[in-house]
């Protein structure tokens, strides 16, 4: 008890600090003006604008995109491992990819960036290597570890009575995975899908280092993007403390903070609407 209260303190004080430094923006800008302005020009001493949509709208892009990429793949990975793979190949696979996930974030953006940008720029003859679907694959990279590592746990804990009932009724192995296995694990799963798209919105180093840190709206796979996180990291430790470049970097931080919280709704609705009773509660 003691160890849960405390959690939830912190994390009540953290989100109190967020909201008390942020609100502030909204007397200087109003609401519609900062999620629907385009222009982030913050530093202008003229006229200051505020307007996080492109942020916004690069944050979406590259973690749709990242997600286009990572869930098959991640799932795909699981459903190999928990019902394919021999034991031998899945003793040193699951490992594998637990580690994969623990990879610093700050590695996967130096690969990205040294490796990956000049790939990207020479193979696919554009201009500039840092930009939203290097960031993509950057972040699917890491999103595939956690997807795969959580959705292999769900698919392996679906009880053998269920996929011994289905094999007795005269089902394949590949009808049995299909319709008995992998229904019955999808609150796993889709609890998976959505901590690796928290995961994605939320990451700063990788986007930082190559989605190019341009604060405008997307407009093709290959133009630079500046993310809410990106933008955070780079500019807080300029802003004057309170200033109103500083409210606007938490206003920004806010917005990011609902996001993620709606993601972590949404898992835990898809985890109670899909878990299943009896034998196959997961």
């Amino acid at each position: 008890m003691a160890t849960a209260v405390t959690s939830l303190a912190v994390l009540g004080l953290i989100m109190a600090f967020l909201f008390m430094e942020g609100l502030p923006t909204f007397s200087f800008v109003s609401l519609k003006g900062f999620l629907g302005g385009l222009d982030w020009y913050p530093t202008d001493e003229a006229r200051p604008d505020y307007g996080v949509l492109p942020l916004i709208a690069a944050s979406g892009a590259v973690t749709a995109l990242s997600s286009v990429l990572a869930i098959p793949l991640g799932v795909m990975s699981a459903v190999y491992l928990a019902e394919i793979a021999s034991p031998r190949v899945r003793a040193v696979a699951k490992p594998v990819i637990e580690m994969l996930a623990s990879l610093p974030s700050v590695v996967i953006g130096f690969f990205g960036m040294v490796v990956m940008a000049p790939f990207l720029q020479d193979f696919l003859n554009i201009p500039i290597g840092l930009n939203l679907f290097n960031a993509a694959l950057m972040l699917a990279f890491m999103s595939v570890p956690t997807i795969a590592s959580v959705s292999e746990d769900a698919i392996y804990a679906v009880p053998r009575e269920l996929k011994e009932a289905s094999l007795a009724l005269g089902a394949t192995h590949l009808e049995t995975l299909m319709r008995v296995t992998i229904p019955a694990a999808l609150s796993g799963i889709g609890t998976a899908v959505i901590l690796g798209m928290s995961r994605a919105i939320g990451e700063t180093m990788v986007v930082l280092m190559v989605a190019g840190g341009a604060a405008v709206l997307p407009d093709s796979l290959f133009g630079p993007v500046r993310p809410m996180p990106a933008s955070i990291a780079a500019e807080m430790a300029e802003a004057p403390f309170r200033s109103h470049h500083y409210h606007a970097l938490f206003a920004i931080a806010m917005v990011l903070f609902l996001v993620t919280l709606g993601f972590n709704i949404l898992a835990d609705y898809i985890s109670h609407k899909h878990r299943q009773t009896g034998s196959a509660s997961l």
